[in-house]
C-alpha cells in the first residue's frame, strides 16, 4: 500500500503522523510511505531521517493527497485537505465529528473511508489510540492552569501547592478516567488541594487506591459540581463519551458563581465542551474570559509537546497502521470489532452511531459498509 503523510497545518501543531521508526517498520511490511517535506521539524525530524527509514520525500500536500492509498494524520482535516480526499482512499486520524458538522459534511461528500483514532476501542473497554494523548493533555491541563492563575496572567495569583501556613489551591477534576487520572497525579504532586468528582464507584475507588487519603473523591450530582466549582481555583473538564458530544456539566449560571481570576481548563474541547461557556482556542491565543473566569480551551494541547506526543501516539497507531496495510480496510476491520469501532464515515454515509445521532446524518452500519 502506498501510504501518505501530509504535514499538519492545523495552528501551532507540531506533531507528525508518523515518526521515522514507524515509517521504518511500515517500510519493513512491503509497504511505500511518502513524506510531504518538513512534515518532522516540529518534532525535531528531518527529511533526511525519514529517507534513511525508507520513505520518499515530496514537496507537497497535494501530491500526498493525489497518490496515497492511505493517509496518515494527526488532528482532523482541515478544510483545504478535506477538499483533496477522493473516493476509495483511506483517512487515519483523529476527527472528533460529533461537535463539527462541517468537517463530516466535507467527509461524507469526498466518499473516503474514514477511520478515527478516538473511537477505536480495546477489549478492556478502553480508547488506545486516545489514550496516550488523553494522558500528556491530563498532565498539561495542570501546568496551564497553575500558569493561568499567576496575577501576571491574569488569575487569582495563588500558587497551586502553597506554602508552609499558606493554603494551596483547591483543584477540582471533573471525570477520573485518563484525563483526570494524570490531571490527578500532576496536581497533586505540585502539592494542590484535589478533589475528583464522578459517577463511576468503581473507579473512584480505583483513584482512592492509586492516590490513597491524599485524592478527594465524590460521587458526582448537581449539588456537587456546583458547590465544588464555586469554591474552585482551578477545574479541569475531562469527561468524555467515545464519539458523542461532551455532557455540559458546568453551566454558565455555575461560572458566575466561580471565584473571579479562577481557570477552567476544558480538555474536553475536542469533543464540543463540557463547560457551557466554552469555545475552541488555539496555542496561539490560548485563553478568553467569561465573568473574569479564564478559560483555557486549547483544542490540540498535544500540540504543544509533539515531541513527547507524537511518539507516544505512534507508539499506539502503529500497529492499527500495519494491520489498514497488511490486509486492507475491510479485511482489518472485519478481523478486528475494536478498530471496526474506528469507522465513522465510507461512502457517503456516517457509520458510527454516536456520531450519527450527535449529527443527524446518514448512518449506515459499519458491518454494512464492510460487506458493501
Amino acid at each position: 500500500m502506498l501510504i501518505g503523510v501530509p504535514k499538519e497545518i492545523k495552528v501551532h501543531e507540531y506533531r507528525v503522523g508518523l515518526v521515522p521508526s514507524s515509517v521504518r517498520e511500515v517500510v519493513a511490511h512491503g509497504h511505500e510511505v511518502i513524506i510531504e517535506t518538513g512534515a518532522g521539524e516540529g518534532i525535531g525530524m528531518t527529511d533526511e531521517a525519514y529517507e534513511a527509514a525508507g520513505a520518499s520525500i515530496v514537496a507537497t500536500a497535494a501530491e500526498i493527497f493525489q497518490r496515497s492509498e492511505m493517509v496518515i494524520k494527526v488532528k482532523e482535516p482541515q478544510a483545504v485537505e478535506r477538499k483533496q480526499l477522493s473516493p476509495g482512499q483511506i483517512l487515519f486520524t483523529y476527527l472528533h465529528l460529533a461537535p463539527d458538522p462541517d468537517q463530516a459534511n466535507d467527509l461524507i461528500a469526498s466518499g473516503a473511508t474514514c477511520i478515527a483514532y478516538e473511537t477505536v476501542t480495546s477489549a478492556s473497554g478502553g480508547l488506545p489510540l486516545l489514550a496516550p494523548m488523553s494522558e500528556v493533555a491530563g498532565r498539561m491541563s495542570i501546568q496551564a492552569g497553575a500558569y493561568f492563575l499567576e496575577k501576571a496572567h491574569g488569575g487569582l495569583g495563588v500558587l497551586l501547592g502553597g506554602v508552609p501556613g499558606v493554603d494551596p489551591a483547591k483543584v477540582v477534576v471533573l471525570g477520573g478516567g485518563v484525563v483526570g487520572t494524570h490531571a490527578v497525579h500532576i496536581a497533586l504532586g505540585m502539592g494542590a488541594d484535589v478533589w475528583v468528582l464522578d459517577r463511576n464507584n468503581d473507579q473512584l475507588r480505583r483513584l482512592w487506591a492509586q492516590f490513597g487519603r491524599a485524592l478527594n473523591t465524590v460521587y458526582s450530582t448537581r449539588d456537587a459540581v456546583e458547590h465544588h466549582v464555586s469554591q474552585a481555583d482551578l477545574v479541569i473538564g475531562s469527561v468524555l463519551i467515545p464519539g458523542a458530544a461532551a455532557p455540559k456539566l458546568v453551566s454558565a449560571d455555575m461560572i458566575r458563581t466561580m471565584k473571579k481570576g479562577a481557570v477552567v481548563v476544558d480538555v474536553a474541547i475536542d469533543q464540543g465542551g463540557c463547560f457551557e461557556t466554552s469555545r475552541p482556542t488555539t496555542h496561539d491565543e490560548p485563553t478568553y474570559v467569561v465573568d473574569e473566569v479564564i478559560h483555557y480551551c486549547v483544542a490540540n494541547m498535544p500540540g504543544g509537546v509533539p515531541r513527547t506526543s507524537a511518539q507516544a501516539l505512534n507508539n499506539a497507531t502503529l500497529p492499527y497502521v500495519l494491520a489498514l496495510a497488511d490486509k486492507g480496510w475491510k479485511r482489518a476491520l472485519s478481523e478486528d470489532p475494536h478498530l471496526k469501532n474506528g469507522l465513522n464515515v465510507h461512502a457517503g454515509a456516517i457509520n458510527h452511531k454516536a456520531v450519527a445521532d450527535a449529527l443527524g446524518g446518514p448512518f449506515v452500519h459499519a458491518d454494512e459498509a464492510i460487506a458493501g
